[in-house]
Protein backbone atom coordinates (compact mmCIF):
# COMPACT_ATOMS: atom_id res chain seq x y z
CA UNK A 1 0.00 0.00 0.00
CA UNK A 2 1.39 3.12 -0.77
CA UNK A 3 2.00 6.48 1.31
CA UNK A 4 -0.56 8.32 -1.00
CA UNK A 5 -3.58 6.17 -0.32
CA UNK A 6 -2.69 6.33 3.72
CA UNK A 7 -3.28 9.25 3.37
CA UNK A 8 -7.30 8.86 2.31
CA UNK A 9 -8.19 6.67 5.85
CA UNK A 10 -12.00 7.67 6.22
CA UNK A 11 -12.58 8.45 2.72
CA UNK A 12 -12.21 6.45 -0.06
CA UNK A 13 -10.18 3.63 1.56
CA UNK A 14 -12.84 3.13 3.88
CA UNK A 15 -15.60 1.20 2.56
CA UNK A 16 -19.00 2.53 3.04
CA UNK A 17 -20.96 -0.66 2.95
CA UNK A 18 -19.44 -1.56 6.22
CA UNK A 19 -21.11 -2.04 9.60
CA UNK A 20 -19.70 -0.09 12.41
CA UNK A 21 -18.26 -3.24 13.93
CA UNK A 22 -16.70 -4.27 10.95
CA UNK A 23 -15.06 -0.71 10.00
CA UNK A 24 -13.74 -1.15 13.63
CA UNK A 25 -12.25 -4.40 12.47
CA UNK A 26 -11.13 -3.07 9.67
CA UNK A 27 -9.37 0.25 11.24
CA UNK A 28 -7.90 -2.02 13.50
CA UNK A 29 -5.81 -3.88 10.84
CA UNK A 30 -5.05 -1.10 9.16
CA UNK A 31 -3.64 0.38 12.03
CA UNK A 32 -1.88 -1.90 12.74
CA UNK A 33 -0.19 -2.33 9.26
CA UNK A 34 0.58 1.79 9.55
CA UNK A 35 2.29 1.18 12.64
CA UNK A 36 4.39 -2.21 11.39
CA UNK A 37 5.26 0.77 8.56
CA UNK A 38 6.24 3.34 11.54
CA UNK A 39 3.21 5.77 10.37
CA UNK A 40 2.22 6.60 14.05
CA UNK A 41 0.27 9.40 13.18
CA UNK A 42 -1.55 7.84 10.86
CA UNK A 43 -2.13 4.72 12.84
CA UNK A 44 -3.04 7.22 15.47
CA UNK A 45 -5.70 8.61 13.40
CA UNK A 46 -7.17 5.38 12.51
CA UNK A 47 -7.72 4.54 16.78
CA UNK A 48 -9.55 7.94 16.65
CA UNK A 49 -11.77 6.54 13.84
CA UNK A 50 -12.22 3.40 16.16
CA UNK A 51 -12.70 5.42 19.33
CA UNK A 52 -15.76 7.58 17.04
CA UNK A 53 -17.48 4.24 16.10
CA UNK A 54 -17.27 2.92 19.50
CA UNK A 55 -18.69 6.28 21.03
CA UNK A 56 -21.57 5.77 18.29
CA UNK A 57 -22.08 2.17 19.47
CA UNK A 58 -22.34 3.67 23.58
CA UNK A 59 -19.12 0.86 23.71
CA UNK A 60 -17.02 3.35 26.83
CA UNK A 61 -14.64 0.59 27.29
CA UNK A 62 -13.86 0.19 23.64
CA UNK A 63 -13.73 4.09 23.34
CA UNK A 64 -11.49 4.64 26.07
CA UNK A 65 -8.74 2.12 24.81
CA UNK A 66 -9.20 3.45 21.17
CA UNK A 67 -8.58 6.65 22.59
CA UNK A 68 -5.52 5.95 24.55
CA UNK A 69 -4.00 4.28 22.08
CA UNK A 70 -4.13 6.84 19.60
CA UNK A 71 -2.86 9.08 22.57
CA UNK A 72 0.65 6.26 23.29
CA UNK A 73 1.12 6.74 19.56
CA UNK A 74 1.17 10.55 18.84
CA UNK A 75 3.08 10.87 21.78
CA UNK A 76 5.88 8.12 19.62
CA UNK A 77 5.69 10.18 17.07
CA UNK A 78 6.37 13.14 19.07
CA UNK A 79 9.14 11.44 20.58
CA UNK A 80 11.06 10.07 17.08
CA UNK A 81 10.50 13.87 15.91
CA UNK A 82 12.63 14.94 19.30
CA UNK A 83 15.21 12.00 18.67
CA UNK A 84 15.61 13.06 15.20
CA UNK A 85 15.69 16.89 16.26
CA UNK A 86 13.32 17.57 13.46
CA UNK A 87 11.66 21.03 13.31
CA UNK A 88 8.05 20.84 14.63
CA UNK A 89 5.37 22.67 16.48
CA UNK A 90 4.68 20.21 18.67
CA UNK A 91 0.99 19.34 17.23
CA UNK A 92 1.87 15.19 18.20
CA UNK A 93 2.23 16.42 21.59
CA UNK A 94 -0.67 17.72 21.49
CA UNK A 95 -2.91 15.92 19.45
CA UNK A 96 -1.88 12.78 22.45
CA UNK A 97 -2.51 15.27 25.25
CA UNK A 98 -6.42 15.71 23.63
CA UNK A 99 -6.49 12.23 23.46
CA UNK A 100 -5.45 11.50 27.10
CA UNK A 101 -7.46 14.06 27.95
CA UNK A 102 -10.84 12.40 26.31
CA UNK A 103 -9.96 8.91 27.65
CA UNK A 104 -9.50 10.46 31.28
CA UNK A 105 -12.92 11.89 31.09
CA UNK A 106 -14.48 8.51 29.13
CA UNK A 107 -12.47 6.73 32.65
CA UNK A 108 -14.22 9.10 34.90
CA UNK A 109 -17.85 9.06 33.21
CA UNK A 110 -17.72 5.20 33.70
CA UNK A 111 -16.78 5.32 36.74
CA UNK A 112 -13.40 4.19 37.13
CA UNK A 113 -10.94 6.61 38.71
CA UNK A 114 -8.10 3.89 39.04
CA UNK A 115 -7.98 3.97 35.23
CA UNK A 116 -8.53 7.60 34.78
CA UNK A 117 -5.13 7.80 37.63
CA UNK A 118 -3.67 6.01 35.78
CA UNK A 119 -3.44 7.57 32.30
CA UNK A 120 -2.69 11.05 34.20
CA UNK A 121 0.52 9.52 35.42
CA UNK A 122 1.18 8.63 32.32
CA UNK A 123 0.99 11.92 30.56
CA UNK A 124 2.79 13.20 33.74
CA UNK A 125 5.64 11.13 33.18
CA UNK A 126 5.44 11.51 29.23
CA UNK A 127 6.01 15.40 30.36
CA UNK A 128 8.74 15.45 32.78
CA UNK A 129 10.85 13.03 30.53
CA UNK A 130 10.39 15.77 27.66
CA UNK A 131 11.97 18.05 30.31
CA UNK A 132 8.53 19.77 30.56
CA UNK A 133 8.11 19.57 34.36
CA UNK A 134 5.86 22.69 34.85
CA UNK A 135 3.23 21.23 32.59
CA UNK A 136 3.89 17.65 33.86
CA UNK A 137 2.78 19.35 38.04
CA UNK A 138 -1.08 19.47 36.84
CA UNK A 139 -1.23 15.86 35.77
CA UNK A 140 0.54 14.60 38.84
CA UNK A 141 -2.05 16.50 40.82
CA UNK A 142 -5.37 15.50 39.14
CA UNK A 143 -3.89 11.90 39.47
CA UNK A 144 -3.64 12.87 42.98
CA UNK A 145 -7.47 13.67 43.20
CA UNK A 146 -8.53 10.66 41.62
CA UNK A 147 -6.69 8.20 43.96
CA UNK A 148 -8.12 9.56 47.08
CA UNK A 149 -9.26 5.41 48.23
CA UNK A 150 -5.85 4.81 47.61
CA UNK A 151 -3.65 6.83 49.51
CA UNK A 152 -0.26 5.41 49.13
CA UNK A 153 -0.65 6.14 45.22
CA UNK A 154 -2.10 9.74 45.95
CA UNK A 155 1.21 10.00 48.38
CA UNK A 156 3.45 8.73 45.33
CA UNK A 157 2.15 11.18 42.66
CA UNK A 158 2.01 13.94 45.31
CA UNK A 159 5.56 13.36 45.50
CA UNK A 160 6.19 13.41 41.30
CA UNK A 161 4.43 16.85 42.17
CA UNK A 162 6.64 18.09 44.31
CA UNK A 163 9.58 16.84 42.90
CA UNK A 164 8.46 18.68 39.33
CA UNK A 165 8.13 21.55 41.86
CA UNK A 166 11.69 21.29 42.48
CA UNK A 167 13.06 21.01 39.10
CA UNK A 168 10.95 24.62 38.04
CA UNK A 169 12.45 25.63 41.40
CA UNK A 170 9.44 26.12 42.83
CA UNK A 171 10.80 25.46 46.48
CA UNK A 172 8.01 26.91 48.44
CA UNK A 173 5.42 24.83 46.59
CA UNK A 174 7.70 22.23 46.91
CA UNK A 175 7.38 22.72 50.40
CA UNK A 176 3.77 22.82 50.51
CA UNK A 177 3.50 19.69 48.99
CA UNK A 178 5.88 17.80 51.06
CA UNK A 179 3.98 18.93 54.35
CA UNK A 180 0.79 18.56 53.35
CA UNK A 181 1.96 14.68 52.59
CA UNK A 182 3.12 14.52 55.67
CA UNK A 183 0.01 15.77 57.27
CA UNK A 184 -1.89 13.33 54.80
CA UNK A 185 0.02 10.56 56.02
CA UNK A 186 -0.50 11.34 59.97
CA UNK A 187 -4.56 11.14 59.16
CA UNK A 188 -4.51 8.28 56.89
CA UNK A 189 -2.04 5.77 58.18
CA UNK A 190 -2.29 3.53 61.18
CA UNK A 191 -0.53 4.66 63.98
CA UNK A 192 2.03 2.88 66.16
CA UNK A 193 0.03 2.23 69.79
CA UNK A 194 0.36 5.38 71.96
CA UNK A 195 1.54 7.80 69.05
CA UNK A 196 0.44 9.67 66.40
CA UNK A 197 3.85 8.19 64.17
CA UNK A 198 2.05 6.06 60.68
CA UNK A 199 3.81 2.82 60.53
CA UNK A 200 4.50 1.15 57.46
CA UNK A 201 4.63 2.60 53.86
CA UNK A 202 3.10 5.47 55.74
CA UNK A 203 6.48 6.23 57.75
CA UNK A 204 8.73 5.54 55.34
CA UNK A 205 7.15 8.65 53.45
CA UNK A 206 6.81 10.71 56.62
CA UNK A 207 10.93 10.04 57.16
CA UNK A 208 11.42 11.28 53.10
CA UNK A 209 8.93 14.23 53.58
CA UNK A 210 10.78 15.17 56.97
CA UNK A 211 14.27 15.27 55.51
CA UNK A 212 12.71 16.90 52.41
CA UNK A 213 10.89 20.09 54.57
CA UNK A 214 13.76 20.34 56.74
CA UNK A 215 16.13 20.80 53.70
CA UNK A 216 13.30 23.38 52.03
CA UNK A 217 13.74 25.58 55.48
CA UNK A 218 17.14 25.66 55.32
CA UNK A 219 17.26 27.08 51.25
CA UNK A 220 14.32 28.99 51.94
CA UNK A 221 15.49 30.68 55.22
CA UNK A 222 11.68 32.87 55.77
CA UNK A 223 11.94 34.99 58.32
CA UNK A 224 10.79 34.70 61.57
CA UNK A 225 7.48 36.79 60.82
CA UNK A 226 6.79 34.79 57.79
CA UNK A 227 7.45 31.11 59.31
CA UNK A 228 4.19 29.43 59.29
CA UNK A 229 3.40 27.22 62.72
CA UNK A 230 3.75 24.02 60.86
CA UNK A 231 7.14 25.19 59.74
CA UNK A 232 8.49 26.43 62.67
CA UNK A 233 6.93 22.87 65.30
CA UNK A 234 9.33 21.42 62.52
CA UNK A 235 12.19 23.94 63.27
CA UNK A 236 11.81 23.24 66.81
CA UNK A 237 12.25 19.67 67.05
CA UNK A 238 16.00 20.48 65.76
CA UNK A 239 16.62 23.52 68.13
CA UNK A 240 19.80 22.17 70.82
CA UNK A 241 17.31 23.21 74.07
CA UNK A 242 14.34 21.59 73.02
CA UNK A 243 16.09 18.31 72.00
CA UNK A 244 14.01 15.04 72.70
CA UNK A 245 16.08 11.89 72.25
CA UNK A 246 12.84 9.61 72.35
CA UNK A 247 10.89 12.16 70.34
CA UNK A 248 12.06 10.75 66.92
CA UNK A 249 12.76 7.11 67.36
CA UNK A 250 10.08 6.20 65.32
CA UNK A 251 10.22 8.91 63.16
CA UNK A 252 13.73 8.80 61.88
CA UNK A 253 17.03 6.98 62.56
CA UNK A 254 18.76 8.35 65.55
CA UNK A 255 21.82 8.94 63.43
CA UNK A 256 20.00 10.37 60.86
CA UNK A 257 18.20 13.03 63.06
CA UNK A 258 21.12 14.37 64.83
CA UNK A 259 22.97 14.57 61.45
CA UNK A 260 20.35 16.88 60.14
CA UNK A 261 19.35 18.53 63.50
CA UNK A 262 23.63 20.06 62.99
CA UNK A 263 22.44 21.06 59.41
CA UNK A 264 20.16 23.12 61.21
CA UNK A 265 22.29 24.54 63.06
CA UNK A 266 25.61 24.89 60.93
CA UNK A 267 22.99 27.13 58.66
CA UNK A 268 22.12 28.98 61.49
CA UNK A 269 25.49 29.94 62.68
CA UNK A 270 26.15 30.21 59.08
CA UNK A 271 29.01 27.59 59.57
CA UNK A 272 29.94 26.44 55.94
CA UNK A 273 32.89 24.61 56.69
CA UNK A 274 30.88 22.50 59.31
CA UNK A 275 27.95 22.01 56.58
CA UNK A 276 30.28 20.41 53.79
CA UNK A 277 31.40 17.85 55.73
CA UNK A 278 28.14 17.23 57.06
CA UNK A 279 26.93 17.19 53.57
CA UNK A 280 29.23 14.24 53.38
CA UNK A 281 27.83 11.86 56.04
CA UNK A 282 25.05 12.44 55.41
CA UNK A 283 24.96 12.04 50.99
CA UNK A 284 24.80 7.97 51.85
CA UNK A 285 21.34 8.05 53.37
CA UNK A 286 19.40 10.60 51.73
CA UNK A 287 18.01 10.34 48.14
CA UNK A 288 19.35 11.49 45.38
CA UNK A 289 16.63 14.40 45.17
CA UNK A 290 17.63 15.44 48.98
CA UNK A 291 20.81 15.28 47.87
CA UNK A 292 20.84 17.79 45.56
CA UNK A 293 18.33 20.10 47.87
CA UNK A 294 21.39 19.71 50.11
CA UNK A 295 23.90 20.81 47.55
CA UNK A 296 21.40 23.89 47.11
CA UNK A 297 21.54 24.58 50.67
CA UNK A 298 25.19 24.16 50.74
CA UNK A 299 25.87 26.70 47.49
CA UNK A 300 23.69 29.27 48.90
CA UNK A 301 25.48 29.59 52.59
CA UNK A 302 28.66 30.18 50.05
CA UNK A 303 27.61 32.33 47.19
CA UNK A 304 24.01 33.83 48.15
CA UNK A 305 22.13 34.13 45.05
CA UNK A 306 18.54 34.61 47.05
CA UNK A 307 17.22 31.75 43.62
CA UNK A 308 15.53 29.92 47.08
CA UNK A 309 13.35 32.52 48.10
Amino acid sequence: MQFNGFLKVGTSLLPSALRKPELITYLCQLAKELKQQDWLQYAAFCNLAMARCEQTLFNAPGEALALTDAARLFLSSEKEIRALQAPGFDEHLQAALNCYSFAIKVYIEMNQPVMAASLCLEVGNALKEMSRPGEAIVHFQRAAELQTQTPIEALLSMGEMATCKILTRDYDGALSVFTEMQLMCQERGLPLPGTSTPVGAFLDIVAKCEISRVLLLMLLEPPPQKLLPEHAQTLEKYAWESFDPHSQVTFLPENVFLLLQSVVMACQEKDTESLKSLQTELWPFLTAEQNHLLHLVVLERIAPSGQGI
